[in-house]
Order: C-alpha cells, then structure tokens, then sequence
C-alpha cells in the first residue's frame, strides 16, 4: 500500500463507520426510546406516566355476546398508553383558563390561550366523590379529544384516545382469558374497583394491581372512552384474514365506543372483551338546548385515558382529528 492509499483509508475508514453507525442508530432509534416515560405538563407541577405497549397481532372478541363476534385476528402498530386514567388534577387545567393561568409561572401561550375550553358544568360533576387523585368523569367523548388537543399544543406530543382495537390489546397483555389475569372471577377484587369493593363511588388511581404491561384500573374504577363509533356489528365486516389497526370513523354523535366497566359495573361486565357504548339518555337532566357538547351530567362513570402512537401522523392528519366539529345534540 503506498503513501497515498494510507492517506485516503485514514480519512474515509473512519467516516464511513461514523456514517454506518449513524445509520444503524437512527434506525433503531423509536424502538431504543420506546420505554416508559413521565410527560410532564408545561406550566405546572402535573405529570402522568406512559408505558410502551408493543406492537402485534391478538384475538379481538369473544364468543360471550352478539357485538363481540366472530373472534378475529387484529394487528396493531406499536404506541403508549398512559399507565392511569387522566385525573381532575390533570383534567380541570384543561376545563378552567383562569385556573391554568393562576398556577402558571408566566402567561400561556397564544395557541393555549385561544383554545375553546368547556363550559364550566353547572353542576358538582364530581357528584360528592371527590376529585384529588381521582378519575376525571362524565366528559363527552368530544370533550375528551378536545382535552388530547390541549395536551398536544402544551406539550407539542401526540395524545389521542385508543381505538377499540387498541385498548383490548393493551387490556388483554397478551393473555385470552376472560380477564388479564386468568378466568377466576374472584381475583378480581386484586386489580379493579367494581360493585363489590368500590363502595358505589370512584377512587384514587393506582391502588389496585396493573395488568401485565403496567396499566393500571384498565378494568373497573371508571369506563375509558375509545376514538371510535360502536357499531353492535362491525366484527362481521371485518373479512381481512388480519385486520390492522382497525379503526371505526365517528359519523353520529351516538353511540361512540366505551370500554373497561366502571366501580358499579359486574364481574361480567369487566371482561376484557366487552364492549359498551354512550347514550342519549346520560344528558336527560341538561336543560340546555342544543344540550352540551362538554357534558354527561349523568355518567358519573366515565372518563378517559390516552395514548401516543409510536410512528405520529402528519400535522394536518393530527389536526384533522382534532378539529372535527362538534355534533348538535337537541
């Protein structure tokens, strides 16, 4: 080798092994960072955990009711999911301007400030349950996408709520048994607060067991809302051999996916299969007309936990689903 090839191998070894390693970094990098994080909320001393649920391919359904069939194979991309229901901690930061702004150290941000907020509720929403450390509740599922979007322009993050799909996958942790744990009904009391324990109310997140990939109350304490419409049949129109990341676009302002059960719910009723969905009747005392688009003054039971897709869409499909419009409700 002469003096000149000695030259050109000392210069360009080492920068091709920086390139390929680069290369070989970057490649890995979603899957090196796919871990459990704490997201903490600009602008105050809140914070919620997120646990990396991994992608893969499951059974969706069972065989214990009508809109549960037929069992079919569903794959799912890999995302986060928060680790606990989104608390009133978390939630009212969102529902009261002034309150954000009162805790906040310096003014918010212009695209945080001119967000549309709910109404503040005319009445006790917590309905005497209180609300330090516990489950937010009785939101619409507008509401609770609206409530992703603010957490998208605080912390410049993706949040959305799970798909049908996506929650019973991450509810079920690979297992396919009745619950997450097994099919013995009396474990339950180990990993859910429901009608035998709950004491009729909600309770304070993450006094139970979490399931296998750290989600804690995934079953019980209060029903989840899902990104999706309910359609009692859509199991039957699945014909693909395996569906990815199904998804059921919102068309009607009911009846949208519910999941989970809640601290009144059944044994039954907390498989990690079942499926529930809002109704009309959960605003029958609201005497605004058209009634809210914020509020269920009568579902004291519901709430909502979020999740972060692994890969993010772009910024206008992020802002697509933000933005849609709300649905009169007369």
């Amino acid at each position: 080798m002469n003096n000149l090839q000695k030259i050109l191998k000392a210069i360009y070894l080492p920068s091709a092994l920086i390139i390929i390693t680069f290369l070989f970094a970057w490649k890995l990098l979603p899957f090196i960072q796919f871990e459990p994080y704490t997201q903490e909320i600009p602008d105050s001393k809140q914070t919620f955990q997120m646990v990396p649920i991994p992608g893969g391919t499951f059974k969706m359904g069972s065989f214990s009711q009508e809109d549960e069939q037929p069992v079919h194979e569903v794959e799912i991309s890999p995302f986060w999911m928060g680790a606990h229901e989104i608390t009133w901690d978390i939630f009212e930061l969102f529902l009261d301007k002034n309150y954000e702004q009162a805790i906040a150290d310096k003014p918010l941000p212009a695209h945080v400030d001119g967000l549309s907020r709910p109404s503040i509720p005319y009445l006790d929403m917590t309905f005497g349950m209180g609300k330090e450390g516990k489950p937010a509740i009785g939101m619409t599922q507008y509401g609770a996408i609206q409530f992703c979007k603010w957490l998208y322009l605080k912390t410049g993050i993706f949040y959305r709520l799970p798909t049908e799909a996506e929650w019973e996958f991450a509810a079920k942790a690979g297992t396919q048994t009745k619950y997450f744990f097994g099919d013995d009904e009396k474990s339950l009391g180990e990993f859910a607060w429901f009608e035998e324990n709950s004491g009729g109310i909600t309770h304070q997140i993450g006094q139970k067991k979490a399931n296998p990939w750290g989600l804690y109350d995934i079953l019980g304490n209060v029903m989840e809302w899902t990104a999706d419409q309910y359609v009692p049949d859509v199991y039957k129109k699945r014909t693909d051999a395996i569906e990815k990341d199904p998804k059921v676009l919102i068309q009607n302002l009911y009846p949208g996916a519910i999941r989970g059960g809640n601290y009144k719910s059944s044994p039954e009723e907390l498989r990690t299969s079942k499926r529930f969905f809002s109704k009309a009747e959960w605003k029958r005392i609201d005497p605004q007309i058209p009634k809210s688009q914020w509020w269920f003054p009568e579902a004291p039971f519901l709430g909502l936990r979020v999740v972060r897709p692994l890969n993010p869409p772009s910024e206008e499909e992020i802002m697509k689903y933000y933005n849609r419009a709300p649905i009169a409700d007369y």
